[in-house]
């Protein structure tokens, strides 16, 4: 079998964004979950640039005109994500770090479902079968974390639920903002779409911090190192992110993409010293199951 370079793509993405949370979750024991969501953007703004220009072949002047479709796609998507990531952090705050990341894990039955029905995604049957497979997954390990099913609607749940959404139509406008160029390269589409939305998401968490926390840029510049690395994993993650979902459905996309929980659960085992459980395990089969399937569709 041929691995599609879409695949590729999700698997880097999947690691890189696991390593990013894990990253976040150690500033915010410094920073408020807001400074927190800046370092991602401050920081990887560069690495962003850098990538932009190194896909246009180093010719910033080729870039294509920037239409209204793109413009207004590109900012719903940004803003999108600020309010995602920031109910992400404040979900890690109140559940231990596999937990946090099983709630948002219900974007990829809502990238579904919102794409099939107001982005023209066509699923296949097939495809349906894998997303209900890897969701089955982690409802599985999100219940053997919780102590049952019962205790899962809380306030972790509707924080989870919340990002699930924000990050589900963040991943369909963005595909939507790169592909309204119309350009059969989706490296240099999907590098001017991401330059687009993290200088933009830069720009309105810096002022947001700026007005409600002043004190914490003064922080976060102190906070240099892991800064530094929440921005390289994070711009990594969301090139991979991007590219993949240029060329491909989104919600397949986010459905590969749920390897990243494998990746989450292996930094919970090794650094937080966090131990699965045998529901945890069987959840983790029916993802790599779910993975499979969706490949071989």
């Amino acid at each position: 079998m041929i691995v599609e370079s879409w695949v590729l793509w999700t698997i880097l993405a999947s690691f890189m964004q696991a390593v990013r949370t894990a990253g976040q979750k150690q500033l915010t024991t410094n920073v408020t979950p807001l400074a927190a969501t800046l370092a991602r953007y401050l920081y990887g703004v560069p690495f962003v640039l850098v990538w932009l220009w190194f896909t246009s072949d180093g010719q910033l002047s080729a870039l294509p005109d920037l239409n209204l479709n793109f413009l207004v796609s590109g900012l719903i998507a940004g803003v999108l994500q600020i309010l995602a990531t920031l109910l992400l952090i404040r979900l890690l705050g109140l559940r231990n770090f596999a937990v946090g990341s099983t709630y948002v894990k219900t974007e990829i039955l809502l990238t579904a479902i919102l794409g099939f029905t107001f982005f023209a995604e066509q699923i296949t049957l097939m495809g349906f079968a894998a997303i209900v497979i890897c969701v089955v997954g982690l409802i599985l390990i999100s219940v053997s974390k919780s102590g049952g099913l019962a205790s899962l609607w809380n306030q972790s749940a509707i924080y989870g639920l919340a990002a699930g959404l924000c990050f589900s139509l963040t991943s369909l406008f963005l595909r939507r903002a790169s592909l309204s160029f119309g350009i059969d390269d989706a490296m240099f589409t999907a590098s001017i779409t991401l330059a687009y939305m993290v200088t933009l998401q830069c720009c309105i968490t810096f002022v947001w911090v700026r007005l409600q926390q002043p004190g914490q840029i003064t922080k976060l510049l102190k906070l240099w190192k892991p800064g530094f690395f929440i921005g390289v994993t994070s711009v990594a993650g969301s090139i991979g992110w991007f590219t993949a979902m240029t060329l491909e459905f989104a919600s397949y996309v986010k459905t590969l993409g749920q390897l990243e929980f494998l990746f989450t659960l292996a930094i919970s085992i090794l650094y937080f010293r966090e131990r699965p459980t045998p529901m945890e395990f069987m959840g983790m089969g029916l993802i790599i199951f779910g993975a499979v399937i969706l490949l071989l569709t």
